[in-house]
């Protein structure tokens, strides 16, 4: 119909009604929008034979394209041996089917990375941007789409040479849609500063991060699957890297998976399993995590959807300073995890300029989860620091199926500084341990692994207020001779419709300096409230 109201100009306009007037005239104008103008890189020089470097005539075409206030650069099948890609303003990357963008192992094809008085802050490859296969900087209405692969076997997955398969910083206004990565190096995709952007549909499959969000305001992650077996799958961060902490806040992740498979056998479909542990000597990782780097803060956060598979579970850490408000979490499957479930650590790390004070983590709801076959050692824990709560957290509707088998004495004889500060209670009726003094580990890298075995098979909770269980279930597939739920230093909890199981003379609540405690219509344990207790097991 708009065809015809184009090219049939010849009705006269004052025959029409009012408003189909300015349709018309509206129309009229259309094509100079609907067909901008197209670059193909071939016609620049690009050979697309996998041998030719291309580099050059690709920028050629996107320069051609910047100059002529925009347009879309063509990518017609074929390999394209490239190095670094410097996006312009109002440009897109549209790869055909059957395009490859292949990393050139040549380290001169790349630019240098930028200087960056702020590095000591975080790593190297958050530092800087140039020394990426695509990057750009100080952009506006840019878009990489299509359903081509972006090759990066040859990216640094250290921090040093060319790291990044695309980086993008200070920008707004980007889109990435239905390509697929194998191989990004140190990151898949990085964007830092950037508002208003959209990934959606993308496929990665690499041996560092897949995507990380850093510093950036509404942002939507859709439709994607991330396999990340070495590191994190989706992270949020909040670094120093602009020279300032800048909040990450209004940030939708949904209908998404996260794995830790083997690397490459996401893309090829075979999903394959042999690799046990991540280079940290944990289990898989491929999760979806909020922090380490952590100065800048952290806002309005969803996260739906999603299924974890062979992966660690969800992180939320606050260790440089941030604030962590208002994250909702829900409808997730998790399956075969290889640490925590819920991982929420408030610490002081503290890697952030002098002068930045301990951040907080409030307000944090989880709901409709399902966890089957995790890891028995660490359960669930929730850790703030002395005299930093973590606060008002909520689970609701959740079930958690861990592989079990421990006993509360292997927890007791491990090394010193690998115990807990609790009483022990062993199998057999031995009288009460005495407390190990175990640091808080305020200043490490949070990892659930940093605190070693955990007193509770279930739930771990220590320096919390405010927190709420709802219709939570939580068992085991071998019998676990832990409590199913540690409390130390916590006020404010209350336990509803709460089930556990629970091994023959093996409390289901272990409470140590607790004020304010309820536990309600709940099995194995009979209704209770406890204004304050410095010790009780039930």
């Amino acid at each position: 119909m708009y065809d015809d109201l184009r090219h049939h100009t010849e009705i006269p306009l004052n025959h029409c009604r009012p408003n189909y007037r300015i349709l018309a005239l509206t129309l009229c104008l259309l094509p100079a929008c609907l067909h901008a103008a197209t670059f193909d890189v071939k016609s620049f020089g690009a050979k697309a034979d996998g041998t030719t470097p291309d580099r050059a005539a690709i920028n050629k075409a996107i320069e051609a394209a910047s100059a002529a206030g925009g347009g879309t650069v063509i990518f017609p099948a074929g390999t394209y041996l490239t190095g670094s890609i410097q996006l312009r303003s109002n440009i897109t990357l549209q790869f055909d089917p059957g395009t490859r963008l292949e990393a050139s192992a040549d380290p001169a094809a790349y630019d240098d990375p930028e200087p960056n008085s702020s590095d000591k802050f975080q790593d190297f490859g958050h530092s800087h941007f140039h020394n990426s296969l695509i990057w750009g900087e100080n952009l506006e209405n840019v878009a990489i789409v299509g359903p081509g692969l972006i090759s990066g076997k040859a990216l640094s997955r250290n921090d040093r040479g060319a790291d990044k398969a695309i980086a993008l910083k200070l920008s707004r206004h980007v889109t990435m849609r239905d390509f697929s990565i194998l191989n990004g190096g140190h990151f898949g995709v990085l964007a830092t500063g950037i508002d208003n952007l959209t990934i959606d549909n993308v496929m990665i499959d690499t041996n560092r991060d897949g995507i990380d969000i850093d510093s950036c305001r509404n942002v939507r992650i859709s439709n994607v699957s991330v396999n990340t077996p070495n590191d994190d799958a989706i992270v949020l961060k909040g670094t120093h890297a602009l020279g300032f902490a800048r909040a990450t806040e209004n940030v939708t992740i949904t209908n998404s998976l996260v794995s830790g498979y083997d690397i490459g056998t996401l893309l090829d479909g075979t999903y394959k399993r042999t690799v046990t542990a991540a280079p940290d000597r944990d289990g898989p990782t491929g999760r979806i995590k909020i922090g380490t780097e952590s100065e800048g803060d952290f806002r309005n956060i969803t996260i739906s959807n999603i299924v974890f598979d062979r992966s660690r579970g969800l992180a939320l850490e606050s260790v440089d300073g941030a604030h962590i408000e208002d994250v909702a979490v829900s409808n997730i499957t998790m399956r075969q995890i290889s640490n925590a479930p819920f991982f929420i650590r408030l610490g002081s790390r503290m890697r952030a300029p002098e002068g930045v004070a301990i951040g907080s983590i409030r307000r944090i709801s989880i709901s409709n989860v399902d966890v089957y076959d995790a890891d028995p050692r660490y359960g669930s824990i929730i850790s703030g620091i002395p005299g930093h709560d973590i606060e008002d957290v909520k689970f609701s509707d959740i079930r958690i199926v861990y592989r079990g088998g421990l006993t509360l004495d292997q927890v007791a004889k491990q090394p010193a500084d690998l115990v807990n500060t609790f009483f022990f209670r062993a199998t057999g009726g031995v009288p009460p341990r005495e407390p190990y003094a175990t640091p808080e580990r305020e200043k490490e890298y949070p990892e659930p692994s940093m605190f070693g075995m955990m007193p509770a098979y279930g739930f771990f909770f220590r320096h919390a207020t405010g927190i709420e269980l709802n219709n939570v279930s939580v068992g085991y597939i071998k019998e676990d001779t832990r409590p199913a739920f540690v409390l130390d230093q916590v006020k404010d909890a209350d336990f509803q419709h709460v089930k556990a199981a629970k091994a023959s003379a093996v409390p289901t609540f272990v409470l140590q300096n607790v004020e304010g405690f309820s536990v309600n219509r709940s099995t194995p344990v009979p209704d209770m409230t406890l204004p304050k207790t410095d010790h009780k097991e039930f």
